[in-house]
């Protein structure tokens, strides 16, 4: 097992390496990089002044070295501007080249500057990250055992009514867009005029202080939509489960249905909809951007929106590097329980 999670930690990292270089050449395509010229400098410039405004802080250099000056592998750049103003990677404009450190990258923890929030980037996203953390959590909360107990109730008995029920449901919560489920919350539950006012129709106070009235309807929004689709899998598992054949010598020997769902064949269904579990860390990290702009909850979705909105190239790399990071976790842990979960799996 170690050596697999030793061989599987190189392969991440390579990954990684080649994920964020992608990323790191789009994002400095000069078309983006003419566009932060006129952003941060003035919207009227000509393109030679364009290309003086990249020249003077480095944007104009190769490729690979400034990846790796990002990256923190390369010493960081010192250029004297035409306007005689020294600039550099490592220590901001005024500052002394003397005092400055060599290396200034992601792997010494200097992730940049934001130009769209001027704040240090790792200050932006942890910030970001662990709102929406708090946010995960709990839809992770609701959507895991509401998906698994609808799956496991409509996969016992295949056919029946309970399981058309269930299995509509589910389609239905899968079908609509959070988009959709989120306006008709807030206007079943949270509007002034028509709705009955239960909650909040707005998340903001939940950045400070998460309480059942601010906090429940975007939960609901983001797990009702993931849940449906755990459910079928859940579903299509344990309808699986119960047709193989020693479930049914467990029938014939007089087990009792409920013992033979529990100790026989719920381990079993749970091997597939596991992965599936696990892969909602990803989709939740960076697919609630929606609901986090409906209901105003700046978390890491909405950072990601706003990076890109404004053409912030140092927080959309920073944002990448938390996305690429928790993708290829979620993978290695999802891995090593499939092993534990199928006894019949062999880390060779």
């Amino acid at each position: 097992m170690a050596l697999f999670i030793l061989r599987r930690l190189g392969i991440m990292i390579l990954t990684a390496l080649c994920l964020t270089f992608i990323v790191f050449f789009l994002t400095n395509l000069y078309p983006n990089l003419e566009k932060l010229a006129k952003t941060q400098g003035n919207q009227r410039m000509s393109d030679e002044q364009v290309e003086v405004w990249l020249a003077n802080r480095g944007y104009d250099r190769n490729l690979f070295v400034k990846y790796g000056e990002w990256l923190g592998v390369l010493p960081g750049y010192v250029i004297e501007g035409n306007d005689g103003v020294v600039r550099g990677r490592c220590f901001p404009q005024g500052g002394s080249p003397e005092d400055a450190p060599t290396f200034c990258g992601v792997l010494q923890g200097d992730w940049g500057w934001s130009t769209r929030f001027r704040e240090p980037v790792q200050d932006i996203v942890f910030k970001r990250l662990g709102l929406t953390g708090w946010l995960m959590l709990a839809v992770m909360c609701v959507m895991v055992p509401g998906a698994l107990i609808i799956g496991v109730l409509a996969g016992m008995r295949e056919g029946s009514k309970l399981d058309r029920s269930l299995s509509t449901f589910s389609i239905i919560t899968t079908a609509t867009p959070e988009y959709v489920s989120g306006v008709i919350f807030i206007a079943v539950f949270a509007s002034s005029t028509v709705g009955l006012k239960w909650f909040k129709g707005t998340a903001t106070s939940a950045m400070e202080d998460i309480t059942w009235e601010n906090f429940t309807l975007p939960v609901l929004t983001i797990a009702l939509y993931g849940m449906g689709y755990i459910a079928r899998m859940t579903r299509a598992s344990m309808a699986e489960v119960m047709t193989a054949q020693y479930i049914r010598t467990a029938r014939l020997k007089g087990v009792s249905f409920p013992n033979i769902v529990l100790k026989h064949a719920l381990r079993n269904a749970l091997i597939a909809p596991f992965t599936v579990i696990m892969l909602q860390f990803p989709w939740l990290l960076n697919g609630v951007v929606i609901v986090e702009t409906l209901f105003n909850y700046k978390g890491f979705g909405w950072t990601l929106v706003e990076a890109a909105g404004n053409n912030d190239i140092e927080l959309l790399l920073g944002v990448s590097v938390v996305s690429v990071f928790v993708v290829l976790i979620t993978q290695l842990i999802s891995d090593i329980g499939y092993v534990y979960l199928n006894p019949r799996i062999r880390v060779s």
